[in-house]
């Protein structure tokens, strides 16, 4: 797969996050919310579907990819959702969201919910790995979703999800390992996970936990014929992870240069 484009669309959004693109009074407009275990992010579109505007606030609202705290996770993504409206002059009518693949239906209310209560209708429910697949564009393989709570992935097959699976292991227990190695809070911990400076120092500390999400995916495509892996979610920012994963699996594994916003982007593309 070649990455140059889809690195390009995810630099695009990326200066969204501090830039905002015109948009015209009456022009449709497509959003995302990924309600995710460590990041709330709000992705909009123009209707050529170019990101326009990025929003995204650190939360522990989420765990394991299920909604703890109804409450704080409204307020912080109508608060988003706000901001995005002044910086565009616009109001956001409409947005599609996702959850980690095999989520009950109680929960994926729960997560609609959330997001109606920031005053969005919800006219669409995805699970992660295929809503990256909207950026990715993946026939045949396996994309890897491991944000900060769980290691989701999805198999396709000619363009069609053949098989979903979920389990959680993700960000927050490398955080947590890092947490008690460098004996540090939770939040520095965090803080430390995203300094590029030390990321060679910090895949050793962090290397059985990824063996472990390479274990779970190993499991998963058991007896399947996979010609390779795709990686994304913010987990795998990590330098090096994927030749990890690799190792583990004995398959190629492949990630685009910055795999934390191909799921936000992904969601709003199906708005």
């Amino acid at each position: 797969m070649d990455f140059s484009a889809i690195d390009q669309q995810i630099s695009d959004l990326e200066s969204c996050i501090e830039n905002t693109v015109p948009v015209s009074p009456d022009e449709e407009l497509l959003v995302g919310v990924d309600l995710g275990t460590a990041y709330i992010v709000v992705v909009v579109l123009n209707s050529k579907k170019q990101p326009v505007a990025c929003a995204m606030e650190f939360a522990r609202v989420i765990k394991d990819g299920l909604v703890v705290d109804y409450m704080g996770a409204t307020r912080i993504t109508r608060k988003l959702v706000g901001e995005l409206e002044e910086r565009l002059g616009r109001k956001l009518e409409r947005a599609a969201i996702a959850v980690p693949p095999g989520t009950g239906k109680k929960d994926c209310s729960t997560h609609q919910y959330v997001v109606e209560g920031a005053g969005l209708e919800v006219t669409a429910i995805l699970d992660e790995p295929t809503a990256a697949n909207a950026v990715l564009g993946l026939e045949n393989g396996v994309i890897v979703d491991i944000g900060g709570g769980t290691t989701g992935l999805s198999v396709l097959e000619d363009g069609k999800v053949v098989y979903v699976a979920d389990e959680p292991t993700g960000g927050t227990h490398v955080t947590l390992v890092l947490s008690g190695s460098f004996k540090v809070c939770f939040e520095e911990a965090e803080d430390l996970k995203k300094v590029k400076e030390r990321q060679d120092e910090i895949l050793p500390v962090v290397r059985p936990v990824i063996q472990k999400m390479g274990t779970i995916v190993k499991a998963h495509i058991k007896d399947r014929d996979i010609s390779a892996i795709y990686l994304v979610g913010g987990t795998c920012c990590l330098k090096d992870m994927e030749k990890v994963v690799e190792k583990e699996v004995g398959i190629p594994v492949y990630k685009p240069a910055n795999p934390f916003l191909v799921t936000p982007l992904g969601i709003a593309l199906n708005c």
